[in-house]
């Protein structure tokens, strides 16, 4: 369409010269486009109403991928009276999170226009992005003291916030109280809440729940579905949902592909993981971080290290999560100077190291016994230490003699988290395998002044579709009489091999064989008798377990992968350990 001359946009109705602009608008495809119609529409010297209506619609087509932030405010400042339609558009233009909530926040102050149904829904996903909890509920009072509440727009907008924000009960209170058959939207972001905040039973039962009620999920529903089984390590989930996708012909996306590969690599099956990655025909940075973080969890560090050099060969920028692969990939087999090489490569690169970077670099040095490089390390870091980098040097520490760096190791992560139980656990632990006993004394009396309950180890196995949980010494599974007969024949054939239990990981002072009882009832214990119980070889007995593993375990799913001829895969807070015929793959390293 052919651009107006100064004197024809003088002679054109109103609503007839607004239909050119938005004309001229609609083919701006680019930035360079938009500052070109922009350019233009200013030569056209518009009438002040007819401006104002153009410089809304520049705003409009504006977004976070389309024009900067700076540009968008600058159209707003421009116009003499936004509307509700202005203040719309540059939430929308702006970055998620502060920025956006800064435009609805001088809305509210202007006190003119009033906010509408889509600014609310706008401000409730920059809280989302934030995050902002307190801000989104205030926004929830604000929609239902307007009357917006029952908007499913604005409903939808609340759902999506409080699941974002790990607030899973008000979001399913949210999701209950929606009137008739809920949008996909609303099931996509419940089942997501779900899945971040680790209830995955839940997740998956309302996946199903929503295909019962014929709302036919798309690529996001997926990806959640997927990031579930993930994190419990439900490969029979998995495997069927991935099949579900491919049935249903849903588009497997960048983002869809990457979770596939996470899932199955989070689930032991790091083969499949390969082909997924493998048959991708775009890979961005993500998926070839998630391969190479699966690949060095599973302790393949050549490949992992392999793979990091293609990606780099091919010009792919790494980022923060590719570099906690590489390190981890180190760490898990002792490569001291070349952790030390990947660690200047990144700064050479430009790349910040996050504080799970330095926890890698820590992690690589207390492995390799440098503890006093490890600490000098830590206090030279440029940012304050997390609590998980002095609980890696509490851990480090239990088999030395360093007193110094346990007293300020302890002393830094009981300022950082006094509540936390995992903690005192760990210094517990640390106290115990020296027998000082009154230390450990000393950390119960503690935990029970701080009103500290300590965190039960809790390890899964996934059968026929189900997950089934298990704590130390647990009653509450229904087949347990069948459970305990199968561990009291594992503890004989153990008993038979020579192994000598380490009660040194009961944290009791009590007599030796009520600690050797305690070690036969240990979360991952119970649920590799529960996979022994319920499958029959070849299948694969797979378990996730919450902490790390017990040492004394450890031996014992060697001994019983040999004494019963079965593979063994569990998934510790850390690493996989894969058992066969009496050797785990983590070489006793971890």
């Amino acid at each position: 369409m052919r651009r107006l001359k100064p004197h024809e946009a003088a002679s054109l109705p109103r609503e007839a010269l607004e239909e050119r602009v938005v004309s001229l608008l609609r083919r701006c495809t680019s930035l360079q486009a938009l500052r070109g119609a922009h350019a233009h529409l200013i030569r056209l010297r518009l009438p002040r109403l007819t401006a104002a209506f153009a410089l809304s619609k520049l705003l409009a087509a504006c977004g976070p991928a389309a024009a900067p932030a700076s540009y968008a405010r600058n159209l707003f400042d421009q116009i003499p009276d936004p509307t509700a339609f202005c203040y719309n558009s540059l939430i929308r233009a702006l970055p998620a999170g502060g920025p956006a909530l800064d435009v609805y926040r001088r809305m509210l102050r202007a006190g003119s226009p009033c906010p509408n149904t889509f600014t609310l829904n706008f401000a409730l996903k920059a809280c989302a992005a934030a995050p902002a909890p307190g801000e989104g509920r205030q926004l929830h009072a604000q929609a239902f003291r307007q009357g917006f509440e029952r908007s499913a727009y604005v409903q939808t907008g609340v759902l999506s916030l409080y699941a974002k924000c790990n607030e899973v009960a008000l979001a399913r209170a949210v999701f209950d109280g929606m009137p008739g058959v809920k949008n996909l939207a609303a099931w996509s972001a419940m089942i997501g809440g779900y899945s971040r905040a680790g209830m995955v039973n839940e997740a998956l039962g309302l996946f199903r729940e929503m295909q019962a009620v014929g709302v036919e999920p798309d690529e996001v529903t997926m990806v959640s579905v997927i990031s579930a089984c993930a994190k419990a390590g439900a490969l029979d989930l998995g495997r069927w949902v991935h099949a579900y996708i491919d049935r249903k012909g849903i588009t497997v996306d960048l983002e869809l592909s990457t979770a596939l590969i996470d899932m199955y690599a989070k689930c032991g099956l790091i083969e499949r993981a390969r082909r997924v990655f493998d048959a991708m025909v775009e890979r961005d940075t993500k998926a070839w971080s998630a391969m190479i973080v699966g690949l060095a969890t599973h302790g393949l560090v050549e490949d992992a290290l392999g793979l990091f050099s293609r990606m780099l060969d091919l010009k792919v920028r790494p980022n923060n999560v590719t570099f906690i692969g590489v390190l981890s990939a180190c760490a898990h087999s002792g490569l001291v100077d070349d952790g030390r090489r990947y660690w200047s490569a990144m700064q050479n690169l430009g790349i910040k190291p996050s504080m799970e970077n330095y926890g890698c670099m820590v992690d690589l040095l207390c492995r390799s016994g440098l503890l006093d490089d490890a600490f000098s390390f830590v206090i030279g870091m440029p940012i304050s230490p997390n609590s998980v980098i002095w609980r890696t040097l509490l851990v480090a520490s239990k088999s030395s003699n360093k007193m110094d760096i346990v007293e300020s190791a302890s002393k830094r992560l009981l300022e950082l988290e006094p509540h936390d139980p995992e903690n005192y656990v760990l210094l517990s632990n640390l106290y115990a395998s020296n027998s000082q006993w009154d230390r450990v004394s000393y950390m119960r009396k503690m935990m029970k002044d701080n009103n500290v309950t300590a965190i039960a180890g809790c390890s899964s196995i996934e059968i026929n579709g189900y997950l089934h949980k298990f704590v130390v010494s647990d009653d509450s599974h229904p087949e347990i009489k069948e459970i305990r007969l199968v561990l009291r024949e594992i503890a004989d054939r153990v008993r038979r091999s020579g192994h000598k239990p380490w009660t040194a990981a009961v944290l009791h002072d009590v007599a030796e064989e009520e600690k050797e009882a305690a070690l036969c009832e240990h979360s991952e214990r119970l649920a590799i008798a529960y996979g022994l119980l319920k499958t029959k070889a070849p299948h694969v007995i797979r378990v996730v377990k919450n902490l790390r593993f017990c040492p004394d375990c450890h031996e014992v799913a060697k001994i019983v992968s040999k004494c019963y001829n079965r593979e063994i895969i569990v998934r510790d807070r850390v690493r996989f350990h894969k058992f066969m015929e009496g050797s785990c793959s983590c070489k006793d390293f971890w």
